[in-house]
C-alpha cells in the first residue's frame, strides 16, 4: 500500500509540474507560435502526462538506487560517500576560475553547462577511485583496527585489486573461483576489456561469437551476485594499441594483480614486475596427487599406442594410461596407479587393473 502510495505521488507531483510549468507561459504564446486557438489547454494536458511519466522514471530509479544501498556493505557505502564528496569539491575548485571568465550574455548557458557536466564527471571520478582504494582508505583513517595492526606488523597481506583480462572472463572459472570464496578483493573488469568482449561477440565468427556471448552471460550473472565487488573501470590508453599492454599498465598504476589464463600475458606481466594470478596455474596446483599404489575408479575410453593398453581420463583431464585395459574399454573399473609422468603437454598417469578385476 505504501508502495502505491509513493509512486502516485511522485506521477502526480511530475503531472503538476507539468501542468503549471505550462500555465506559467505568457498568455498567448503557444497559440502565437501555431496560430491555432485553445492550443494551451491541450499542450498543458500533454505536458501533465508527460511529467507524469517523468515522475513514474524518478520514483523507479529511486527505488533501484535505494535497493543497491541496502545490499551495499557500509564500508563501500562509506568510501563512495567520500569519493563522491571529494570529487565535488575538486569539481567546485576547478570550476571557479571559469565563473570569473567575462562572457557574452548570448553565450551564458556556458558557465552552467559546464559546472553540470564538471559536477558529474568528478562525482562519477571520486566514486571510481573509491571502488579501486577505498579499503586502503578506511585503514589510514583507521589506524587502531585489527586489520590495520595486522598489516602493519607484516603478519598480513591486504587483498591486492584484481584486474581481470578478456580470456580470464571467456574462461568462466573465475565465476566459480568467486562462489568459493578462493578470490578476495576488489574485482576490475576494464572498460577496454568490455570493448573487447563486446567485439568477439559481433564477431562473424560462429566459434568467436558464441565464446564472446558466453563471456558476457559470465560477466552479468558475476555483476549481479558480487555487485559490491565488480567495479567497471573507466581507464584508457590511447598511446597503447593492444589490449595485453593497458591491462599491465592499469596494475602497475593501481598497484593491482593481473588475474588472467594467458600464459604469454602472463610471462609478459612478470618481467615487468607486475602480480599474477594464472587460473590455469591455479588449476595445476590443486590437482589430486595420485602416488603408486593409489586405487581410483576409471571408465576406459580408447585404446592405447600400445596392443594391450587401454586410455582414460580423469575429472581434471589427466590422461591415465592402463595395462591390459583394452579388453574393458567402455567399462568403468578400479585401477591402481604404477607411476605418474609430468610432461610439456601436462600429466600422464600410468596404472593396471585392480586385483579384484583381474580376478
Amino acid at each position: 500500500m505504501l508502495d502505491a502510495i509513493i509512486i502516485l505521488t511522485f506521477i502526480l507531483a511530475g503531472a503538476g509540474i507539468g501542468f503549471y510549468g505550462i500555465e506559467l507561459l505568457p498568455a498567448g504564446a503557444i497559440d502565437q507560435v501555431t496560430n491555432l486557438d485553445g492550443l494551451r489547454s491541450v499542450t498543458a494536458g500533454f505536458a501533465a502526462l508527460i511529467g507524469g511519466a517523468f515522475g513514474l522514471s524518478v520514483q523507479t530509479t529511486y527505488r533501484r538506487m535505494e535497493k543497491q544501498v541496502r545490499h551495499m556493505p557500509i564500508d563501500l557505502l562509506i568510501t563512495r560517500a567520500i569519493g563522491l564528496v571529494m570529487g565535488l569539491l575538486v569539481a567546485n575548485l576547478m570550476l571557479a576560475p571559469v565563473f570569473l571568465l567575462p562572457i557574452s550574455p548570448a553565450l551564458g548557458f556556458i558557465k552552467p553547462l559546464a559546472a553540470i557536466l564538471g559536477s558529474v564527471m568528478f562525482a562519477f571520478l571520486g566514486i571510481a577511485l573509491a571502488d579501486t582504494h577505498g579499503r586502503a582508505f578506511l585503514r589510514l583513517i583507521n589506524p587502531n583496527s585489527v586489520e590495520t595492526m595486522l598489516v602493519a606488523e607484516g603478519t598480513l597481506k591486504p587483498a591486492a585489486t584484481k584486474v581481470v583480462d578478456t580470456s580470464c572472463i571467456i574462461d568462466g572459472r573465475i565465476e566459480a573461483l568467486l562462489s568459493t570464496g578462493f578470490l578476495e578483493g576488489q574485482i576490475l573488469i576494464p572498460q577496454f576489456v568490455l570493448q573487447e568482449l563486446q567485439m568477439v561477440a559481433d564477431a562473424s565468427n560462429d566459434r568467436k561469437r558464441v565464446r564472446g556471448r558466453r563471456g558476457l552471460d559470465i560477466l552479468n550473472r558475476i555483476k549481479e551476485s558480487y555487485a559490491e565487488r565488480i567495479a567497471i573501470h573507466s581507464a584508457d590508453y590511447e598511446d597503447l594499441h593492444t589490449v595485453d599492454a593497458k591491462l599491465v599498465r592499469l596494475a602497475q598504476e593501481i598497484n593491482g594483480t593481473l588475474l588472467t589464463n594467458d600464459y604469454n600475458l602472463s610471462k609478459v606481466a612478470t618481467v615487468q614486475k607486475v602480480p599474477v594470478l594464472n587460473i590455469n596455474d591455479l588449476t595445476q596446483a590443486v590437482r589430486p596427487v595420485y602416488l603408486p599404489g593409489d586405487s581410483l575408479e576409471l571408465k576406459i575410453l580408447k585404446e592405447g599406442k600400445e596392443d594391450s593398453q587401454g586410455v582414460g581420463y580423469l575429472e581434471d583431464g589427466t590422461m591415465v594410461v592402463v595395462e591390459e585395459g583394452n579388453k574393458h574399454i567402455g567399462d568403468e573399473m578400479r585401477v591402481v596407479v604404477t607411476s605418474a609422468l609430468q610432461t610439456s603437454a601436462g600429466r600422464m598417469i600410468f596404472a593396471r587393473p585392480h586385483a579384484s578385476v583381474i580376478a
